[in-house]
């Protein structure tokens, strides 16, 4: 795998918290559904939703932020083996910008 970017973002819980509270939809538009659930059908815990946003906006760094960029067109995933990474298509992958170009990346989680 070649790098084509790095980003890196932080994203206060608290504040992520909030900004869900205060518009419901928001999830819908940043995450796919298999992102909000955990492997058991529960509904995620708002760390690891702002930890998932934290690294879709480290790749929107990553990539340059293309123009028109779909939040839900990178997902943030875990391996069988635990190790997150993160699936691009549509606006992120083929359509995104001189550094997009498919497949995925490695995530690093820290909260």
């Amino acid at each position: 795998m070649s790098i084509i970017g790095v980003g890196i973002d932080v994203a206060e819980i608290e504040r992520f918290a909030a900004s869900l509270e205060r518009t419901p939809a928001l999830a819908q538009r940043l995450f796919i559904e298999s992102e909000l659930l955990l492997p058991s059908g529960e509904r995620r815990g708002v760390a690891s939703l702002a930890a998932r946003f934290a690294a879709k906006e480290a790749l929107a760094k990553a990539l340059g932020a293309p123009a028109g960029l779909l939040w839900t067109d990178a997902e943030v995933y875990v391996e069988d083996s635990g190790q997150p990474r993160l699936r691009v298509s549509g606006t992120v992958g083929g359509g995104g910008g001189e550094k997009g170009g498919g497949g995925g990346g490695l995530v690093f989680f820290v909260h």
